[in-house]
């Protein structure tokens, strides 16, 4: 078969007629191909054999995040409330009575991508698989409803997520003989898409060698600085760690006061430049902003044993004097995005003890600092969890894999960002499309395993931070001393960080804090240009403890919340001064070194070529009790008393 056959637009006939008019000819040529198919599937469980570990799991470890466990307590509390349990079953049984009525009325289903083949309305046969599923999928997440109070939290969440997985899992769309559109498009291609979809399987398995590595979309349609993080611009400051890119200004004037960046460092900072229709960092530069960017180094065997103290001095820290410095300036305003953003907090509450005041204000994007309500994510950090990831880290040489990260974050949504291509992919036989929102997630990026260790014990696990209990070069720091105005944005359907977690946290900052909610989740509800004129957001100056209430007397606007922000950030930007461009230190232009390097090229032994600013490397994991700081403090500061 050709590589740019399209099995994305089949014929409208039904299911019955697409079979019936199959006449000898086409059903010999759908025998040969499924022949080939049947040997496609025999290399391919070959292949997928070559990455098991046969070994039996060690003790404690054959259910390391508590799944198993998390059900068996849900039956076990079923069995102690027979009343419930009987209820139970009655819902269910009306249940059932109900859906025979509905096929009978033919009353229309909810809205689901999943079954958008007119099969599934048309066909009595798919209409009751799928009704089916939909009650039973009801019936089986209601069940934790019906018994949550004899359920501790943890239990609780757990239960929850795993019986989410299975509903998901168990979907009639993701198994060829009761999916329609995938019947459909066997029988039309004479049985090519069954065979293209398993050589699709089997490149997959090769290519994560022996475990499934989904593809998303076609990563070869995208090229780093030339169709995705196009903004011109230089690295202005290199080490070890971090590279600093400085954008061309686009007005002969710019804002005096600086906005420093610092993104995430689990996947790589152009996601805030990913096309220039919904570039942030565009946008901000057109607001007169004079813009610097963080970009992390993802992990190799030379960073591999940074800890959290050296992602503050060395990213934080490093930036603020190379910023100042190349700037001519003694504050700027800074910007953290997810865990980038829990970095500047814990950096802003050392900064605040000690009396730096070169950041004078903080927006967060999706950002967490008190974890007590973080959700599901928290799954992961039991302490039987904890040891599956030292183990995991243990095994790679110290250092987090990135497509083990990618692959949890492609969990918390299977039906969007796994089951869909299992479909699209495999069962349909297309080759994924271009996206560059998929091409930027697909680009992962390797941690440090003791910084990474840090967030999952001290952070999830402990909620140390939020309690002051958290130490940055030894010494315990508290939010409260973060007394400059913060911005703080959460989005409503963020699976990652969810919006009351984000919300509860900000009830710690020493300041005053203005918070905000935009629709959509944890990626498009940050990166929501205002041209685009999508989703909503609600803002509401007041902060008060419950976050139920600030939604209730919150205005809902529509449309991105960039501009409320701005409306914030604009008075604490200073005056309109001289544009400069970015120097030129010969460490090349954006987006730099560091955000081109892919995960099989570090495996690969590739390294960054340099040079780098501070002429030496820092001295990953060096204890900083006592030590006194490197940075440079501005002009006339004082320590608190």
């Amino acid at each position: 078969m050709t590589k740019d056959r399209n099995f994305d637009n089949f014929g409208a006939s039904t299911l019955p007629n697409v079979f019936s008019e199959a006449n000898a000819e086409s059903l010999q040529a759908m025998a040969s191909n499924l022949m080939q198919a049947v040997q496609e599937a025999q290399g391919m469980l070959l292949d997928s054999l070559n990455g098991v570990d046969l070994r039996p799991p060690a003790p404690g470890q054959a259910d390391p995040f508590g799944g198993l466990d998390a059900q068996m307590k849900l039956g076990a509390a079923l069995a102690r409330n027979p009343e419930k349990s009987g209820h139970a079953m009655m819902t269910l049984f009306q249940g059932w009575m109900n859906l025979f009525q509905a096929m009978a009325s033919n009353t229309p289903m909810p809205r689901d991508r999943r079954f958008a083949d007119p099969e599934w309305e048309a066909n009595p046969a798919f209409s009751f698989m799928r009704r089916a599923w939909m009650l039973n999928a009801e019936w089986l997440q209601g069940l934790i409803d019906t018994v949550s109070d004899d359920l501790d939290e943890a239990t609780e969440l757990k239960a929850r997520y795993y019986m989410s997985q299975f509903v998901d899992a168990m979907s009639p769309t993701n198994l060829m003989a009761t999916n329609p559109a995938a019947l459909r498009a066997m029988v039309e291609t004479k049985g090519e898409s069954v065979l293209e979809g398993l050589r699709n399987a089997r490149q997959d398995f090769q290519r994560g060698g022996g475990r499934l590595a989904i593809t998303q979309t076609d990563e070869d349609a995208y090229e780093i600085g030339k169709n995705v993080a196009t903004a011109k611009g230089k690295v202005i400051f290199r080490n070890k760690l971090i590279e600093i890119i400085h954008y061309n200004p686009t007005r002969k004037k710019m804002r005096e006061i600086p906005m420093l960046i610092f993104p995430p460092w689990i996947n790589k900072f152009y996601i805030l430049d990913l096309q220039p229709e919904n570039s942030m960092i565009r946008w901000l530069l057109s607001k007169r902003v004079n813009t610097f960017v963080v970009s992390w180094r993802s992990a190799d065997d030379e960073t591999k044993d940074y800890t959290w103290d050296d992602y503050i001095e060395h990213g934080i820290l490093a930036a603020l004097d190379a910023v100042t410095k190349e700037a001519d300036v003694e504050t700027v305003n800074s910007i953290g995005y997810c865990i980038g953003g829990t970095l500047l907090s814990t950096a802003l509450a050392h900064m605040g003890k000690t009396g730096d005041t070169r950041i004078a204000s903080a927006t967060y994007f999706a950002s967490q600092s008190d974890f007590e309500l973080a959700g599901e994510l928290k799954i992961f950090t039991g302490e039987a969890g904890l040891q599956q990831v030292d183990n995991v880290i243990e095994e790679n040489n110290g250092i987090m894999p990135g497509e083990m990260m990618g692959e949890t974050f492609n969990w918390l949504r299977p039906a969007d960002l796994v089951w869909r291509y299992v479909v699209d992919n495999y069962m349909m036989g297309k080759q994924p499309r271009p996206f560059d929102l998929l091409y930027w997630n697909a680009d992962q990026t390797n941690i440090p395993g003791p910084t990474h260790k840090t967030y999952l014990t001290r952070f999830y696990n402990q909620n140390a931070f939020s309690q002051g209990k958290f130490e940055v070069f030894g010494d315990p720091v508290e939010m409260s001393d973060i007394e400059i105005p913060v911005f703080i944005q959460a989005s409503r359907s963020d699976h990652i960080c969810p919006w009351h977690s984000i919300y509860k946290g900000a009830q710690n900052f020493g300041g005053p804090v203005r918070f905000t909610m935009a629709g959509s989740g944890h990626i498009a509800g940050v990166i929501n240009h205002p041209d685009a004129q999508k989703y909503q957001h609600w803002v509401n100056p007041e902060l008060p403890e419950n976050p139920g209430r600030w939604l209730s007397d919150a205005e809902e606007l529509p449309g991105s919340w960039w501009p409320s922000w701005w409306e914030w950030l604009k008075p604490l930007s200073g005056a309109k001064v001289k544009a400069v461009t970015p120097k030129d230190h010969r460490l090349g232009e954006a987006p730099g070194q560091y955000a081109a390097l892919k995960l099989k090229d570090i495996a690969a032994g590739a390294k960054p070529a340099g040079p780098y600013s501070d002429g030496t490397a820092p001295t990953p994991g060096t204890p900083m009790v006592k030590k006194k700081p490197s940075y440079r403090m501005p002009a006339g500061w004082r320590p608190r008393t």
